[in-house]
């Protein structure tokens, strides 16, 4: 565990002058009021941690830290880690004073170390209020076995699961067409994958809160598209939304579960089409709802949905379902089959690892690392 040791420093810098705390930020005892605190039951301890070029400097009226560290964990566990959450906190309550880090699709067995990077812009107060500029703890941690250690106060352990479950399916595909077609198999699947993921444009999507409004000028009703996904604990019946240029308004989706398990949170991709026909992936929705087996139920969001360009149709599909239990759903490969789903279905972050493995190692390289993940 890290301890500040130089608290009386620390806060004498705070208190002179902007310059001189800019100037000063990035000397050792500056760089020694960086901490990570793990509980003493963590299932990961720290090896090292380089904070590098990690220093702070005044702005305005508050301080701007920018954390540049690389932190070497090691697997203290007796069980192999897939996926590991870090909370930074720079000050609980100011906005822009906590971020985090997660990494998915580790495969670190018992006694091995990995290293994990911190690139994070923090927010705190100006004035001292104790303790060190920035604390790093563990949020959770997620086994091969798919059970979760933490607090899980970020709740990392759905996107991590969900995360892994989309790896494990990916990794089995990837398998499947090794041993069909051998090699060629192989590289013809993930030559695929990259071609999709070059083929599939982004428009970034900000989900913001909707400023009341009762005549924007070109607001329109438009109705959602669905894309229907195989195996789908749920299905999407109907939805509308408020729309203006950039501006999707207090989104509306009525869903059903079609599954014999309760559900309850959603998560929904979305796909935008611009003004001159073409379609990009645009992010994700989630919703926490209450849905027994059977029941019928509405989504509604307060939000906005902003996108960099004008829009004129919306299209959404279930991405991600979690029941009651837990336990969670995922696209299932045969999703891919379908032309459109295949065209629409953004790639899943371990099959882009894999693919720029390829590219980077070879072959023999995804080989090996698809045997030892099964």
């Amino acid at each position: 565990m890290f301890r500040r040791n130089n608290i009386p420093v620390c806060a004498a810098l705070l208190a002179l002058a902007p310059a001189l705390l800019h100037a000063q930020a990035a000397s050792p005892d500056l760089r020694n009021s960086f901490q990570v605190r793990l509980p003493a039951e963590s299932p990961v301890t720290v090896v090292s941690a380089d904070w590098g070029q990690s220093n702070a400097a005044a702005r305005g009226g508050a301080m701007q830290v920018e954390l540049h560290s690389t932190l070497v964990l090691k697997n203290s566990s007796p069980r192999r880690i897939r996926a590991v959450s870090l909370l930074v906190l720079a000050q609980e309550v100011t906005p822009g004073g906590k971020g985090s880090v997660t990494v998915p699709s580790l495969d670190v067995a018992p006694g091995e170390s990995f290293p994990i990077r911190i690139d994070l812009r923090l927010m705190r107060p100006l004035a001292p209020v104790g303790g060190a500029l920035v604390e790093v703890g563990l949020d959770g941690v997620l086994f091969e076995d798919l059970t979760f250690y933490g607090p899980n106060r970020l709740n990392t352990r759905r996107a991590m699961l969900a995360w892994e479950m989309e790896a494990r399916r990916d990794r089995k595909a990837l398998l499947a067409a090794l041993e069909s077609g051998g090699e060629a198999g192989l590289r013809g699947a993930l030559l695929a994958a990259v071609a999709r993921a070059g083929a599939q444009p982004r428009m970034p999507m900000q989900v913001a809160r909707a400023l009341p409004a009762t005549n924007v000028e070109g607001e329109r009703s438009v109705q959602f598209a669905f894309l229907k996904v195989p195996e789908s604990p749920v299905e999407l019946l109907s939805g509308e939304a408020r729309m203006a240029q950039m501006e999707a308004r207090a989104p509306r989706i009525e869903l059903r579960n079609g599954s014999r398990r309760p559900i309850k949170f959603v998560e929904l991709g979305w796909l935008a089409r611009d003004t001159e026909g073409r379609e990009y992936v645009a992010g994700t929705l989630p919703a926490e709802i209450d849905l027994s087996p059977g029941q019928q139920s509405t989504i509604r969001k307060d939000n906005a949905l902003r996108f960099s360009r004008p829009v004129s149709a919306l299209t959404a599909y279930p991405a991600v379902v979690e029941f009651a239990d837990g336990e969670m759903w995922v696209p299932p490969s045969v999703a891919w089959q379908d032309a459109k789903l295949a065209q629409s279905l953004p790639v899943s972050g371990e099959l882009a690892r894999l693919a720029g493995l390829y590219r980077l190692k070879g072959l023999q390289a995804v080989v090996q690392q698809l045997r030892s993940m099964r």
